[in-house]
């Protein structure tokens, strides 16, 4: 929990819930887990649990309490989606950030097939007397690491969201897209992977997203090299920086300038 972040594309994070279990191989080296089980064991703590599954219904309203608008990223230390997380508890994470609505929230997960599920019970984009309206300032988006997983793009096409992002970090092989991939999709954040036995990502990698992303006109974010810089060497995530090509890319999609 924390009201400022690291993180370069958020500016909050909020953890109703913490822990999580691997289910792809971005997972191997999840720096969520590792910060985690660091305090396995140590009474008090919050993660005196280590990275098991906890709900934090005391968590819930904290968004409601700050009072300036900020970009918040959702279970920076979980996935809502995951399965064992109860649907009356999501529907509680929801209802907060409808509430919240000077925020805006940025909800990622790997669970694709169940964010799909539950927000069609749900959400709609359209007026509808049955279902209410996706919330503008509640971002959906889902993580892919290579194309073996680039499946989770279809699902998030199906969620009723204004905005949808894909993370592809860590970028551990190419996610070649296209405009039917990137149909209804409004930003794509990538970033190799960092910490104890990082895999490197190759350059062209992420030079094929960015084109892509220029071709659909999505707005493209290169969040970090990660561990190991351009030419594939082990320098730390600090020395690599986050330049691609020379420069900075901090796009951000359109709808966040309306916020």
């Amino acid at each position: 929990m924390a009201e400022h972040s690291t993180i370069e594309w958020t500016d909050a994070t909020w953890n109703p819930v913490t822990g999580c279990t691997k289910v792809s191989p971005g997972c191997l080296h999840c720096y969520a887990e590792q910060f985690a089980e660091r305090f396995r064991g140590v009474p008090g703590h919050p993660y005196e649990q280590g990275f098991d599954l906890k709900l934090w219904p005391d968590r819930l309203e904290l968004p409601l309490l700050w009072k300036n608008p900020r970009m918040i990223f959702v279970n920076s230390m979980s996935d809502m989606f995951h399965d064992r997380v109860p649907d009356e508890y999501i529907e509680r994470v929801f209802d907060v950030m409808e509430r919240a609505n000077i925020h805006t929230f940025q909800l990622l997960t790997k669970r694709s097939e169940r964010m799909a599920a539950w927000t069609e019970g749900r959400y709609s984009l359209k007026k509808s007397e049955s279902k209410k309206l996706w919330p503008k300032n509640v971002w959906a988006g889902v993580s892919i690491e290579n194309d073996a997983f680039a499946t989770r793009i279809a699902d998030l096409q199906k969620v009723p969201a204004t905005t949808r992002f894909l993370s592809v970090e860590p970028m551990l092989g190419p996610v070649p897209l296209n405009a039917k991939r990137l149909k209804g999709i409004h930003w794509v954040i990538v970033g190799g992977e960092s910490g104890h036995g990082a895999r490197p990502m190759n350059p062209e990698w992420a030079r094929a997203v960015r084109e892509a992303c220029h071709a659909a006109g999505v707005a493209f974010f290169f969040k970090q090299w990660g561990a190991h810089n351009a030419r594939g060497e082990r320098v730390g995530k600090k020395a690599a920086g986050r330049r691609l090509d020379g420069r900075v890319w901090n796009q951000l999609p359109e709808t966040a300038a309306s916020m």
